[in-house]
């Protein structure tokens, strides 16, 4: 099916189309319009033009919007999740889950907006006032460019365009051209909504000038992009000077207490390390463990890991399908040969057949091996012995990284000590790292980004701008 460009409300044909295929059938699914600078620069501009009648379009009509949209999404849930696994090779067990998690995207977003509000203030609190009407309000920003990886390619679409409609923004959105067509069908159901606002919301694809045309602009007020740290740091160097959200890479880890109880956390790191085959920003990489249990708990993890299915992501019990691409696994199997080769062991998995790399388990690492240090963004975790949480707290912050840790333990003080210590944008305790809830807060610190996600979040530090109002 093709997924053809929105300049506005407007759909185009484009001439060329770019064929996706599914990363476990090798079958076509999908096919993307090739677009151009051009195209960039045309959906901006109608993007500029819809802003400022968005802005004033009634608060009850954007809230209609989203929920109508909420509402076709329930009804088109086993197409939507379809295409997520023939896209992007999701098992559909996940991919039922990704549309669900959407939807309340959505719904929260809704709620967040309807709780926003600006402040007033009493001018004569210092003696150089005087007696005045002073507030502040929020308002939106214009036009945001929203920019979406190809591992959530449903739910963090939503994160960017719901919060920033119902703000009552115009959106730009540029999908992944690994998973074009979920994102067309979702912004076709905001476009031939009852209730949208006309133009607010474009859609392109990859193509020739097109990012820079994007970025570059003088348009769009907010840039909101997900992906890799090396993208995210070319757009903050061509962005100029507008707001720009950046969640980056990870390199999540966890550390298990001799208190902790050992079955579940290694039921719970295994599944942390191995979902969405491990392409997750905060998939678990890392797992230190105190020595005293460390053969335990290795022996736990591996047990647990056994049980997960390697399969057709569209059996019901498959939790671990393809990986995204070709270059995706040669980059998984050159860094593991590479930590092999410097001493490295492997536990458990490692095989590769085509798309479908094995959970893999990885002990006798080093600090500095890619595997350890690096996002390798695989299902491949790396087990290593540490003496204590000091240990394990140091080696946790030694990384370039900063979005999510996590601990298993017991004991209140260790609890305290790693909310307070470890240097993240998120710690769990007694979960794992790979855990999010679409309404909190979420984004790194350090390499991993700037700004957070989360509907109310998006919406105070992105999607919406304060103005001082003083009548005297």
């Amino acid at each position: 099916m093709k997924a053809n460009i929105y300049i506005g409300s407007t759909c185009k044909e484009k001439k060329e189309y770019i064929k996706v295929f599914n990363p476990y059938t090798k079958e076509i699914v999908s096919r993307y319009a090739l677009c151009d600078a051009n195209d960039a620069k045309k959906a901006l501009h109608i993007a500029k033009n819809a802003a400022s009648k968005a802005k004033l379009t009634k608060l009850s009509q954007r809230i209609n919007w989203l929920l109508d949209v909420a509402l076709k999404l329930e009804k088109n849930r086993q197409e939507m999740a379809k295409i997520i696994c023939d896209e992007v090779g999701k098992p559909l067990r996940f991919a039922f889950v990704e549309v669900d998690r959407c939807i309340e995207t959505i719904r929260l977003s809704v709620s967040a907006m309807q709780n926003l509000h600006g402040e007033t203030f009493d001018t004569t609190v210092m003696p150089s006032g005087k007696e005045s009407l002073a507030f502040f309000k929020r308002e939106a920003v214009g036009v945001v460019l929203a920019i979406t990886p190809f591992n959530f390619p449903l739910n963090l679409v939503a994160h960017k365009i719901a919060p920033a409609l119902v703000a009552g923004n115009a959106v730009v959105l540029k999908p992944s051209s690994q998973a074009p067509l979920i994102a067309y069908k979702f912004a076709q159901l905001f476009i031939q909504s009852e209730f949208a606002i006309t133009d607010a919301l474009s859609v392109v694809y990859s193509g020739e000038g097109v990012n820079e045309a994007l970025v570059k602009s003088e348009i769009p007020r907010v840039i909101s992009f997900t992906g890799s740290v090396g993208v995210g740091k070319s757009i903050l160097s061509q962005a100029g000077i507008k707001k720009v959200a950046l969640e980056l890479g990870g390199n999540a880890a966890t550390y298990i207490d001799k208190s902790a109880d050992i079955v579940l956390a290694a039921n719970k790191c295994a599944l942390g390390a191995f979902i969405n085959s491990g392409q997750v920003c905060i998939s678990l990489q890392r797992i230190y463990v105190q020595q005293e249990i460390y053969e335990i708990f290795a022996q736990e993890l591996k047990k647990q890991t056994q049980m997960l299915k390697v399969g057709s992501p569209y059996e019901e019990d498959t939790f671990i399908g393809p990986m995204i691409d070709e270059k995706a696994v040669q980059k998984a199997k050159t860094w593991l040969e590479n930590a092999k080769e410097e001493g490295a062991k492997v536990l458990y998995g490692g095989g590769c057949e085509k798309l479908m790399f094995e959970p893999t388990i990885v002990i006798d690492v080093q600090e500095e091996m890619n595997i350890v240090c690096q996002e390798v963004f695989a299902p491949i975790v790396s087990l290593i012995s540490v003496k204590d949480f000091d240990e394990a707290k140091e080696k946790m912050n030694n990384s370039e990284f900063g979005l999510q840790h996590s601990v298993f333990t017991n004991d209140l003080l260790t609890c305290k000590r790693a909310i307070d210590e470890l240097e993240a944008g998120g710690v769990v305790i007694n979960d794992i790292p790979t855990l999010r809830f679409d309404l909190q807060p979420y984004g790194g610190i350090k390499q991993s980004g700037l700004g957070k996600e989360g509907p109310k979040y998006a919406l105070e530090e992105d999607y919406t701008q304060i103005k001082s109002v003083v009548i005297c």
